[in-house]
């Protein structure tokens, strides 16, 4: 019989193994798989988890709490990311993980259930560099980590129907996991006082020290709710990082952005900043008249 407990459960793996394979030779790239690999488990004793398999490029392990699991997983992308030994004509190779927290069945030394499923499916997800995550394993974060991960998409798991929120987990942050509260409020107080006016149809968003991020789709949970047929249920995200007001896409027909001068700039799964002052379209060149266009002004001191 199996045992029933609540587990983080962990998925990484290497992004390109295969082009990694044709790139440099069976024994070149079994050596980098292979180096990995021993980042990923040497993550994972280190922060009380378990490696319950390995499968070719790819580990499967479990922790007792999420915070555990993304501190191993931090451990992870930083460790592969700053190797001299995982550079390639000085790129570093790149590792993606998915995370899901919840009931799971152990039985013969392996683990099974739909949390298993949805972390897989979450590295899947994720992009090179990246920890994906869900609102579940959120939820059962400390604030220190609940305050490094963000909304990034919406996405309908397979066999499940349901919809689940996903979230990037914001690994790059230094010393994350144990920021005191000094070091907080002199780092906030040391950053300059700007605020982004975003109007769309009437209505205003401004971002600010109390409010540094927006989510804009079609989906009624974002912050600004745009309808139309070329707009993503979760289509960009807006916000204030490093003081610099950036505009993510994440959907399907990208972002446009047309400052005041005319000069148009286009983003699709990536990241622009934006200056100044002028309109954000969605899906489409963004149209004066168009009552889904976004205005947006950037007050700097």
């Amino acid at each position: 019989m199996g045992k029933d407990i609540e587990l983080a459960i962990l998925f990484a793996d290497v992004v390109g193994s295969t082009r990694l394979y044709e790139q440099l030779g069976d024994q070149r790239a079994r050596e980098i798989v292979a180096v990995c690999i021993d980042v990923m488990r040497a993550a994972t004793d280190q922060n009380n988890g378990t490696v319950i398999k390995t499968m070719g490029d790819e580990v499967m392990a479990t922790f007792p709490t999420a915070n555990d699991a993304l501190n191993a997983a931090s451990q992870m992308q930083k460790a592969v990311s700053t190797s001299a030994a995982l550079e390639i004509e000085g790129q570093p190779v790149a590792i993606r993980i998915g995370c899901h927290a919840g009931p799971v069945v152990i039985e013969n030394r392996d683990v099974f259930g739909t949390t298993v499923h949805t972390a897989n499916r979450m590295t899947s997800q994720a992009k090179a560099g990246q920890i994906v995550t869900t609102q579940a394993m959120v939820e059962l974060l400390s604030p220190e980590w609940r305050a490094a991960t963000r909304q990034i998409d919406i996405a309908t798991l397979k066999g499940q129907g349901a919809e689940v929120l996903l979230f990037e987990v914001m690994w790059q942050t230094d010393d994350i996991t144990s920021m005191l509260p000094s070091v907080a409020i002199a780092a906030r107080e040391s950053r300059k006082a700007l605020r982004l006016r975003l109007a769309f149809d009437g209505h205003e968003v401004v971002l600010d020290e109390q409010r540094q991020q927006v989510t804009i789709g079609r989906a009624d949970d974002n912050d600004l709710v745009i309808r139309g047929n070329l707009i993503s249920r979760l289509h960009a995200r807006v916000e204030i990082s490093r003081n610099k007001f950036m505009v993510t896409d994440q959907s399907t027909n990208g972002t446009f952005v047309k400052k005041a001068d005319g000069e148009e700039a286009f983003v699709r799964r990536d990241t622009i900043q934006i200056k100044g002052e002028g309109l954000i379209g969605l899906g489409k060149v963004p149209d004066e008249s168009s009552p889904q266009t976004i205005r947006y002004l950037c007050e700097e001191p």
